[in-house]
């Protein structure tokens, strides 16, 4: 009865605490099932801590989820190495109830190019205004040198933050001229849509047909979706959803046999400059769950 009664103590302040830490560990990790792992790694903690003892629940959570992050980052990176293909983040869809994203798909991918701590710096402090003097604590360094891995992390990844806001509409609505022009095979629709500068990329994971490396610019993207629309017109493309994924607009369906997939566009000045396709049905299942 006393266990009970601990556990559900340990819930009430936890709970509400949520939903902000798993935003944390889904950003430090690019994995949302990762990121649960974390955040319930956090609450066996949070049961066995004396809590009577923290005066600030949000900074403790927020520096325990961050420290565990920190500690899988390494291991993480190492399998990323050893990835059958293009490693994309999980893709998340946001909800109605759900707060709009501004770290973006590319913004994800950018965060992948720095070092855990850089990452932890610009994650807590650019994206969650958490002051310099907690992020220092929690990373175990002091405030000087803080900034200055939150100053180079903002110089590695300022190109891959959004510099405008795209209406959400409007980004819906290219997402769907984009849908059908690739899925009907409509190439001159399709080369519309396009910047010069295109590039797509693909996660399979190994385990679904996609592409291994990035495809850059127009022409070798416009060849392969000419290569594609054969494929289409034996293999219908089931349309689920319209979706902003990760910040971006896009859409979900269906494909041969089965397959769930996401596609996400980055659009800028009213062109697709960036195409992120998910394949992999491991990275798949938190958007089963969102949609079902």
């Amino acid at each position: 009865m006393a266990d009970m009664r601990q556990q559900q103590d340990a819930a009430a302040g936890f709970d509400p605490l949520r939903p902000t830490l798993l935003r944390v560990a889904y950003r430090m990790m690019g994995s949302m099932s990762d990121a649960e792992d974390v955040v319930q790694d956090a609450f066996l903690r949070w049961m066995a801590t004396n809590r009577s003892a923290v005066r600030q629940p949000e900074s403790f959570l927020r520096r325990t989820v961050t420290r565990l992050c920190l500690d899988q980052l390494k291991s993480a990176r190492r399998r990323r190495e050893v990835y059958p293909g293009e490693w994309l983040p999980e893709p998340v869809i946001e909800t109605e109830e759900g707060e709009p994203d501004d770290v973006t798909l590319p913004l994800m991918m950018a965060l992948e190019r720095l070092s855990p701590l850089e990452r932890a710096a610009f994650i807590l402090h650019d994206v969650f205004g958490v002051g310099f003097e907690e992020v220092a604590e929690t990373l175990g360094r002091d405030a000087a040198a803080t900034r200055q891995l939150a100053a180079r992390a903002r110089n590695h990844v300022r190109a891959d933050r959004p510099r405008f806001d795209l209406p959400k509409e409007k980004g819906l609505e290219i997402a769907e001229a984009f849908f059908q022009a690739s899925r009907s095979g409509d190439m001159t629709a399709l080369a519309g849509l396009l910047a010069a500068d295109v590039t797509m990329h693909a996660d399979g994971g190994g385990k679904k047909p996609a592409t291994m490396k990035p495809m850059l610019g127009f022409d070798e993207v416009m060849q392969f979706h000419t290569a594609l629309a054969q494929f289409f017109a034996k293999n219908g493309s089931r349309f689920m959803r319209h979706a902003v994924i990760n910040g971006l607009p896009g859409f979900v369906t269906v494909e041969k046999d089965d397959t769930l997939q996401t596609t996400a566009l980055d659009i800028r000045d009213g062109r697709i400059v960036g195409i992120y396709i998910m394949r992999n049905p491991d990275k798949l299942k938190h958007v089963e769950r969102t949609l079902s």
